[in-house]
């Protein structure tokens, strides 16, 4: 079956994801409260096969948690910004580290090109927001940042449209 490389999660997802399991998937996603029994009549499968394969899928890294998605403007964070932030590489590692001991950065991506992270941040203001780009700054290792703040999400998170198109419909 190969490997599949975690995006984000620094470790490689081992396994596919086939038709069955993007129909489980789509019913969980549609109803995350939804139980054993509820999935298994939802996706024509038996109880026990459902919680087999969603073990499998957890065991696997293709699930990767159930963390619910809550708003940060619910928390007093309405703004969102990126900080594309260039490091010195040796330091990688550790300036990963120091930015999850920021609370208001979200999500770090490696990325290629000009810089070498995608730091996704929430503030509770302009001053809220020069204090974080400050304190990412600050760490050692970050040689430079820039910061782009998000305006209006066109697109939010989504992984529904992948999971149809695996299921096939």
């Amino acid at each position: 079956m190969g490997t599949l490389h975690g995006v984000g999660r620094g470790r490689p997802v081992t396994g596919r994801i086939d038709a069955t399991d993007a129909r489980l998937l789509l019913a969980l996603a549609e109803n995350p409260r939804a139980t054993s029994v509820a999935l298994a009549e939802r996706v024509g499968l038996s109880r026990n096969t459902v919680q087999s394969r969603l073990t499998r899928l957890e065991e696997s890294g293709a699930v990767a948690g159930y963390e619910r998605r809550i708003d940060p403007a619910a928390l007093g964070y309405p703004l969102t910004a990126f900080v594309t932030t260039q490091v010195t590489q040796r330091r990688l590692d550790e300036v990963a580290d120091a930015l999850t001991r920021i609370p208001e950065v979200l999500q770090v991506h490696g990325v290629s090109g000009q810089t070498d992270l995608l730091v996704h941040v929430v503030a509770a203001d302009a001053d809220d927001l020069y204090r974080v780009a400050g304190q990412i700054l600050a760490v050692p290792g970050v040689e430079r940042t820039q910061t782009a703040l998000v305006m209006r999400e066109l697109v939010g998170y989504r992984i529904s449209p992948l999971l149809r198109r695996r299921a096939g419909t």
